[in-house]
């Protein structure tokens, strides 16, 4: 007898969790796992662009919720999927697709030319944005920061069976921000742990800043696909012939290259991430980054742990003040040029230390430089009744000079 009653809750809740959450016995060989699906189950060629655009990512609901089962409702996503597949032909992609092929919301975006756009579901977490770096995540990482085990992402989007959002904590993006960071910190600060930083750090804010790290995973995403074969090598590269006779100029029309996993284990993952800290750096951008950040460190930016990153930044303080020395520079007819530091007595310059003293014990250094020793000859000078006061400067003026020389 034919079982066909209607699924109750439970069971639907059982068949999302088993087809989107891998299992507790999934292994470091097998987790964490993304993958891609050839265009050639559709397509026996596609057009290759020489030098294929950027893509860029473009959110969109997946269904109109107004519409009815057979009015509308699946045309997005199989509208998406069949958009997405075509991922090789990068900006050339909108001549597969007629007016009628396009519902509305997608026809918007690809009738602004020639663009490379790929196409993911819009979600609350935006887990779909940023599957390619969660993918990428190891399970302690995933399960340090208490995220769910997710099977396997696919790049790009092709299908959704189940609403992840119901399966994600509210503050997902907050919490695989700090995943991500935690995964790509060894690259940007070896030696240096993160705590050892301030939350308002800047290398720390931007291993945390997904939106960075999007752009250079999706370039090695597509690098790893273009390194594939061919469905059909017997297929040559031709010239692509518009419907008008012309030649579309900067592609080929090619078979499709086959699908597969992009990386499995952590191994493979862990490679990649590499990879993506590479790319990140290709124009010498992020490696620009770090320096100019490193070169120009403040106290601030280090929390209370210790770091070699700490220990470098005080020994290089710390030397850098040792080699200081009080500067008596004498005026002569030519103006000189002299930093903010500087401060000016009649007609000597003292920089660094003096600018530490107060106007009273800058008079008795002066005095000092000007060859009169004995505390009651300066006392006289500078109209004092007696010696105490200038004593007592002086040893304020030793305090001081210890200090900022650093002498023990």
């Amino acid at each position: 007898m034919k079982d066909d009653h209607e699924p109750t809750a439970e069971e639907i809740e059982a068949f999302h969790r088993e087809d989107l959450l891998a299992p507790e016995s999934v292994t470091a060989d097998e987790y964490p796992r993304a993958w891609n699906r050839s265009a050639g189950f559709i397509y026996k060629r596609i057009v290759r662009p020489h030098v294929p655009a950027p893509p860029e990512y473009v959110t969109l609901p997946l269904s109109d919720a107004s519409a009815s089962v057979g009015e509308g409702r699946w045309d997005v996503p199989l509208a998406m999927a069949k958009w997405n597949l075509l991922w090789e032909a990068a900006q050339f992609r909108r001549r597969f697709f007629s007016d009628d092929d396009l519902p509305d919301v997608m026809r918007e975006i690809a009738d602004r030319g020639d663009v490379n756009v790929v196409f993911v579901p819009r979600t609350v977490t935006r887990y779909y944005e940023y599957s390619p770096l969660f993918h990428l995540l190891s399970r302690s990482a995933v399960e340090r920061h208490g995220l769910p085990l997710i099977r396997a992402g696919q790049w790009p989007f092709l299908m959704d069976t189940v609403p992840v959002d119901r399966y994600l904590p509210a503050d997902f993006e907050d919490r695989l921000s700090r995943a991500w960071a935690w995964a790509v910190w060894r690259h940007l600060m070896p030696g240096s742990p993160q705590r050892a930083f301030s939350k308002s750090d800047p290398i720390r804010l931007l291993a945390h800043n997904l939106d960075f790290w999007l752009p250079p995973v999706t370039a090695v995403i597509q690098e790893i696909l273009r390194g594939l074969g061919v469905v059909d090598a017997t297929v040559a590269e031709d010239a692509v012939h518009l419907e008008d006779g012309t030649v579309l100029e900067g592609a080929a029309a090619a078979s499709p290259r086959v699908g597969s996993d992009l990386w499995r284990g952590e191994a493979d993952a862990a490679e990649v991430v590499r990879l993506t800290v590479d790319q990140a750096d290709a124009d010498g951008r992020l490696r620009g980054i770090l320096d100019a950040v490193r070169s120009n460190r403040v106290e601030d930016d280090f929390s209370e742990h210790w770091s070699y990153a700490r220990e470098d930044f005080e020994r290089k303080l710390y030397h850098k003040r040792s080699k200081v020395k009080v500067r008596f520079v004498e005026l002569t007819d030519t103006i000189p040029v002299q930093g903010p530091e500087v401060e000016v007595e009649d007609s000597l310059v003292f920089s660094d230390f003096l600018a530490l003293l107060d106007e009273r014990e800058r008079q008795v250094v002066v005095v000092l430089h000007s060859g009169v020793t004995r505390i009651g000859e300066i006392a006289s000078i500078l109209g004092y009744k007696n010696h105490s006061p200038v004593s007592k400067r002086l040893a304020r003026i030793r305090k001081k000079a210890a200090e900022y020389f650093g002498v023990p």
